[in-house]
């Protein structure tokens, strides 16, 4: 009886390999692993994507506003070159008499699912199908996962959603792209989330020009122990004569308030909330950290990195204690603390989607640690530390507030007395000497202060400030942002808010990078996002629905809807198709786009009909105004007749006089050959020429 065996195909060859030593597929083959009774081979992400305009009709090759919309009755995919051999390669496995079944051992998630069903599709493979679904690479994991697979078609919805998205984002971008950068006369590259983004970092942009500092002032007293503050004042006289009254005099204390206050441990992270504080704190992009917890989840140090979740499932409370000890134990400065383990406070079956917060995996010592690369190591030092902070005691503080009078006026200060440090204590452990200590800029404890007592004043200064703009976006901030963006339009249940999935904000901030719409500005401290004069071009020309966060928000929204049969593909699709084609059908191109998007070619002269700048290109001298049309071209056939070359001084000639000299023109009225004149003839419709031929007269040019 023949040996049959079980192909599973994972997301990349690391994974694979790592399955394949759990399943105990040990012979290496070209391309696959095979033994036990499995056959274990991969895939390199994305085998084969949506295929490129020019696949559908030869003519998208070039791209004309005439062309638009695009739709594809049906759709097709293309594989670049070095992909192309793995499909075969899958193709072959898929369909070996001794294969019963195929497992999707990809990411478990939305893409994970659309890269197995596009090659199980491809290949026309109808053997039966299953799904693992995994958040960690741990060996135990693995086989547990193994021992749990489910059924191909339970997951039919989430690939569903997958396909829509692709589908919807082709059809947004290829056309948008296309409509824009064929009006604009440059590459303008558009899309559902993309443009969105880059409308917040322009939005803030000009805030920050508009916005107008103004000066205030401050008086603070010197007290023994503390100082106190005034309010703050717009007229410096005012404050100056105040500091004067308050020299020498007496603050008497009016109130003392004091409130015990508890703030609690951070949540888990979350991919997003990761990639905040590693750019906060460490100063990587939001795609270094992605790619540093996936090397680290593939090393089996790390659970899966593309999550929203914040917390664990109540099935991981039992070995949460365990953890937390081996966790600390590789994190020598908060050795010495001891940690309250409160699982509780992680665990929330209702706020986990489809995986768990980001946490170390059981695999994690002081060796796994030591032998990472500094930006691995780096971010994994900062999920282990979110872990023991998330679970251990509150902070534990007393607030005191303290208002005093001097020479009439109030003045106050604020201090607070630590009861019990918990959580922030292995912070202060962890970053003490780096600079990076979250409670340094906590109020210091006042002394005792009680009401009606007086205090001698031994200082008295005007202090000088201005109100500050908003601050340009950093990675940090602008992720942020991206998360609740629209979130207010959105329904309550809505579980996909903002801009984006935590799997897609750090390629959509590289892409804005690449594409020359925002440029990174290094500062002291920070990496700021500025955008870039045709990043605002762009966002002025864009009609607001492609720069408005609320449609990608309720298009995440709906996927999701998808994902749970909520809502038919179908439908989702029509809408989508329908909005494309509206757009094509009613968007105007806006007046003065030659100001926005310069060509930066060069200048030969002066329109005749709207006075823009006309500059050279390949074939010919044209109006840089994108509604005039008015040019001279290279190839005029009338001039080709006349076997004029229309060169670029001339072109400057004609602009400027409307006559440009040439010389050796053969008449065909005379049989002779003439010095003649090239005379521009516009309408304001079309532009033409004529020749004037010389006879030389004496006294004077005779004109044919």
């Amino acid at each position: 009886m023949q040996n049959m065996y079980k192909l599973v195909i994972s997301e990349k060859p690391s994974v694979g390999k790592s399955i394949a030593a759990v399943l105990g597929a040990n012979e290496r083959k070209d391309g696959y692993f095979m033994g036990n009774g499995y056959i274990v081979s991969w895939c390199f992400g994305h085998l084969a994507e949506l295929a490129e305009a020019a696949a559908y009709d030869e003519k998208y090759a070039k791209w004309r506003y005439d062309d638009l919309p695009i739709l594809p009755k049906s759709w097709q995919y293309s594989v670049s070159r070095d992909k192309a051999k793995q499909l075969a390669l899958l193709n072959t496995l898929m369909h070996r008499a001794d294969v019963s079944e195929v497992i999707n051992a990809c990411d478990a998630g939305r893409e994970g699912e659309s890269i197995f069903r596009t090659v199980y599709m491809l290949n026309k493979c109808d053997k039966p199908m299953k799904r693992l679904w995994i958040s960690s690479m741990e060996d135990t994991v693995i086989r547990k996962g193994f021992e749990t697979l489910k059924d191909g078609s339970a997951y039919d919805n989430l690939y569903a959603s997958a396909l829509c998205r692709s589908k919807a984002d082709w059809l947004v971008g290829i056309n948008s792209t296309r409509l824009f950068s064929v009006l604009y006369h440059r590459t303008l590259n558009v899309g559902r989330v993309v443009s969105p983004t880059l409308a917040l970092i322009v939005q803030r942009e000009a805030e920050i020009d508009a916005y107008k500092p103004e000066p205030f002032y401050t008086v603070t007293l010197g007290l023994p122990g503390f100082d106190a503050g005034s309010e703050r004042m717009k007229n410096k006289p005012e404050a100056e004569s105040l500091q004067k009254a308050c020299g020498s005099q007496m603050a008497v204390v009016k109130a003392v308030e004091r409130k015990d206050k508890a703030e609690k441990p951070p949540a888990l992270y979350d991919l997003t909330t990761l990639q905040r504080d590693a750019n906060r704190i460490l100063g990587f992009t939001a795609q270094q950290t992605l790619d540093y917890l996936q090397s680290l989840y593939e090393k089996k140090l790390c659970t899966y990195p593309r999550t929203d979740s914040r917390y664990l499932t109540s099935d991981m409370a039992d070995g949460l204690p365990a953890l937390v000890s081996n966790v600390a134990a590789t994190m020598p400065k908060v050795g010495g603390i001891t940690i309250h383990v409160n699982a509780a406070q992680v665990i929330n079956d209702k706020k986990v989607s489809d995986h768990h917060a980001v946490i170390p995996t059981a695999n994690l010592n002081e060796n796994a640690l030591a032998g990472l690369p500094a930006g691995e190591r780096a971010v994994l030092e900062l999920v282990a530390l979110r872990l023991l902070c998330a679970v251990s005691q509150p902070h534990e503080y007393t607030e005191t507030a303290v208002t005093l009078e001097c020479a009439g006026h109030s003045f106050s200060a604020k201090g607070r007395t630590v009861m019990n440090p918990g959580w922030r204590a292995l912070m202060e452990a962890h970053y003490s000497g780096k600079g990076e200590n979250e409670t340094s800029d906590a109020a210091k404890a006042l002394p005792p202060v009680d009401e009606g007592q007086t205090f001698t004043v031994h200082s008295a200064a005007v202090k000088e400030g201005k109100t500050t703009p908003p601050k340009h976006y950093t990675e940090d901030t602008l992720l942020s942002a991206m998360e609740v963006a629209g979130a207010k339009e959105m329904p309550e249940d809505a579980e996909r808010k903002g801009l984006g999935t935590p799997a897609t904000r750090a390629a959509i901030l590289e892409k804005l990078v690449a594409t020359g719409f925002v440029e990174r500005k290094k500062s002291k401290k920070t990496v700021s996002l500025i955008p870039t004069h045709a990043g605002i071009s762009l966002i002025t020309v864009l009609p607001e629905q492609l720069q408005s966060p609320l449609m990608t928000a309720e298009w995440e929204h709906r996927l999701k809807e998808i994902e749970r049969g909520e809502e038919a593909p179908e439908t989702f699709m029509q809408g989508i198709r329908d909005m494309v084609c509206e757009l094509v059908k009613t968007y105007k191109t806006v007046l003065g786009a030659d100001v926005l998007f310069p060509s930066g070619r060069a200048v030969v002269g002066k329109c005749p009909r709207c006075g823009s700048d006309v500059t050279e290109s390949k074939k010919g001298y044209f109006c840089e105004r994108n509604d005039c049309h008015f040019g001279l071209w290279r190839d005029n056939r009338f001039l080709a007749a006349k076997k004029i070359n229309l060169t670029k001084k001339m072109a400057e000639t004609l602009l400027k006089d409307g006559k440009t000299y040439a010389s050796g023109i053969f008449s065909e009225k005379t049989g002779k050959t003439y010095d003649a004149y090239i005379a521009l003839e516009d309408d304001g419709t079309k532009t033409a020429y004529r020749l004037e031929f010389e006879r030389g007269k004496a006294n004077g040019k005779q004109y044919l």
